[in-house]
């Protein structure tokens, strides 16, 4: 690092004293010459600048995109969307990038300042600059109605057989909730929140003075921390809330994200389209994960505020589900133990001992 830094401020070092060596040739030749002089090394630069420029941005896209995940696509369906969005605006901003820097360049090259020259003033056209107004108008204005669409269909109504999960955002961490089998969310009141036990509170019980009235619904739920488990190739809904300050549930493979606002659920649905497993195998890194970010900057943490999806088939989540208990049940091992004991069967009496 410091042999770098000193390299750096060599160059700098060796860059100013030939200009000020430059400016000392200039008073000694006279300053029509010098001009003269450098107007050549300067247009001579621009070429110069444009080769290599075009080449820097050519080397660093052929080493850095195969680093992104933009190579590999979406991993949902719906996201295939964002990724169209993407390219057409990157070959569309690309090809403007090429012809303007091009045009840039070479035209200060070709029209450098020479003796004898008088350049043409050119100072109006309302034809050329309604074309260059109007044009990419209309361009952007396709661009944000097909956005607008992909937008409309991520927040809209998802299909009839998707999964229902709650995402519920915290400084700093995801919490995550299923409906039981009753396939009901149960009401839930923040004045009940115990990270312990009850980190999304849930109504569980009556409370004569918070008002509240015990939600059967709320028994049968299940609470993940982190990590979520969805089911490749079907829909699955996310309900999103935040319990302290806004958040963003950011899904970078699947083309997603939403914020977490306290008190305004948001929702967004895609299909995935890979297995945790099948995109070890794509990726090649037998360490992958679906990551789970969030978005927005909400504080201190924010950085450490990370959650994991887990994609997996129908038989891998049917199996994963069967182990989990409820929120309550986990809260209250003892009541659940006692409600699913047996009850207490009288000893069996032969009819001689009863009539004696």
């Amino acid at each position: 690092m410091w042999l770098s830094i000193a390299v750096i401020l060599l160059i700098l070092l060796v860059i100013f004293q030939i200009s000020k060596a430059s400016e000392y040739v200039a008073v000694l030749r006279g300053k029509d010459k010098a001009f003269k002089q450098s107007n050549k090394v300067n247009g001579f630069l621009m070429i110069t600048f444009l080769v290599l420029g075009l080449i820097g941005v050519y080397w660093c896209n052929k080493i850095l995109y195969p680093k992104t995940n933009l190579h590999l696509g979406s991993s949902s369906i719906e996201g295939q969307q964002v990724d169209n969005i993407l390219w057409i605006t990157i070959y569309l901003t690309g090809a403007v990038f090429l012809i303007t820097q091009i045009l840039l360049f070479w035209f200060a090259f070709k029209y450098q300042y020479k003796e004898g020259q008088k350049a043409y003033f050119y100072p109006h056209n309302s034809k050329l600059e309604i074309v260059w107004t109007t044009v990419p108008t209309i361009v952007l204005a396709v661009l944000i109605v097909f956005g607008l669409r992909s937008w409309a269909l991520f927040t809209g109504d998802a299909p009839k057989n998707a999964m229902q999960i709650e995402v519920t955002g915290k400084q700093f961490g995801w919490i995550f909730r299923y409906p039981g089998k009753d396939g009901v969310f149960g009401k839930k009141y923040f004045k009940n929140i115990d990270d312990a036990n009850n980190p999304l509170g849930l109504i569980w019980k009556d409370s004569a003075a918070m008002g509240q009235k015990a939600d059967p619904a709320a028994k049968d739920d299940i609470i993940a921390q982190s990590t979520v488990y969805i089911v490749k190739n079907k829909p699955v809904k996310f309900i999103i809330n935040s319990r302290d300050v806004i958040h963003d549930f950011g899904l970078t493979w699947f083309r997603m994200k939403m914020d977490a606002v306290p008190g305004t659920p948001t929702t967004m649905w895609f299909t995935p389209k890979y297995t945790t497993k099948e995109m070890i195998e794509r990726t090649g890194n037998p360490n992958f994960a679906y990551e789970v970010s969030c978005d927005q900057l909400c504080g201190n943490g924010h950085y450490s505020m990370k959650g994991t999806i887990m994609v997996v088939t129908q038989a891998e989540y049917d199996a994963w589900l069967a182990t989990q208990a409820s929120a309550y049940a986990t809260a209250f091992p003892e009541t659940v133990a006692v409600a699913a004991a047996p009850a207490a069967v009288a000893p069996a009496t032969s009819d001689s001992a009863a009539h004696h």
